[in-house]
């Protein structure tokens, strides 16, 4: 297991399980961690052995969200818009490092996910949450807008406008049962249960071929913004094309033909 200041990592063969590890501080989100979960997913993009990644927090929340009073806050003086600019994009980077990546993630809710917390849990392409769950764009609350993180682009596609509005506009609690009724989360799970559920769906994600995965995650983010059927019917045509012409195709058909399991090569 490897651990930095602010986040731990284990690797269970091609699995990652990336913990946000402030416990005694609701694993809020300081620039430290930004800083770790930057490098972490950056390096992401170099790592094909790593096809998944399960995203929890440690401790009683997944997190409370932003570290109000810390240094991702500029001090006053000379430069403040610049330095706060800076510091809002290395925040907001994080998502897009998570969205980018060609590993899908699986989030793993448990108790509150606040503002920094809330977006990080909408970047996975999964989630999955306990009965204690509860989630808000709690940036409303401290006098900015509800939009931050990711969250005015990645809410509305994942639950509607109408109802993306109802909670971006107020900052209200959606707690796990409106989660899943509205499609937010895939599941309610016991809280000890909950990482056995996204290895089991992480393991349910290796049975495919490794090209095959990374380049579906990479056309379902290009596709939610596909400006007509044309274009995302030539892309999923190009993709189908390029994976076709590799290895683990074949060898997906010849398991199929010969009932057994495939073995994958291409990375």
């Amino acid at each position: 297991m490897a651990q930095t200041n602010t986040i731990t990592t284990e690797t269970k063969g091609a699995i990652d399980i990336l913990t946000l590890n402030r416990p005694a501080e609701l694993n809020a989100v300081s620039p430290d961690m930004i800083a770790e979960l930057t490098a972490y997913f950056s390096a992401l993009h170099d790592r094909p052995t790593t096809r998944v990644v399960i995203l929890r927090g440690n401790g009683p929340q997944f997190s409370a969200g932003a570290e109000l009073g810390s240094d991702a806050f500029a001090a006053p003086g000379k430069g403040r818009p610049q330095r706060q600019l800076k510091m809002q994009q290395n925040y907001s980077g994080v998502i897009r490092l998570m969205r980018s990546c060609p590993q899908p993630i699986i989030g793993l809710a448990h108790g509150a996910a606040c503002g920094a917390g809330f977006s990080f849990l909408l970047a996975c392409d999964v989630r999955f949450a306990a009965p204690d769950a509860r989630m808000n764009a709690a940036y409303i609350k401290i006098g900015v807008g509800g939009c931050d993180m990711g969250s005015g682009y990645l809410l509305p596609r994942l639950v509607g406008l109408s109802v993306a509005s109802e909670f971006l506009l107020t900052g209200r609690f959606i707690k796990a049962e409106r989660a899943k009724s509205i499609g937010l989360v895939s599941d309610i799970v016991p809280a000890e249960e909950l990482l056995a559920k996204g290895m089991a769906f992480a393991e349910d994600m290796l049975r495919v071929s490794p090209m095959g995965l990374r380049m579906t995650k990479q056309a379902l983010n290009t596709l939610i913004d596909a400006p007509s059927l044309d274009a995302a019917l030539m892309m999923e045509d190009r993709q189908q094309v390029i994976l076709l012409e590799t290895h683990d195709h074949a060898e997906a058909v010849a398991a199929f033909r010969e009932r057994r399991s495939p073995t994958y090569h291409d990375q």
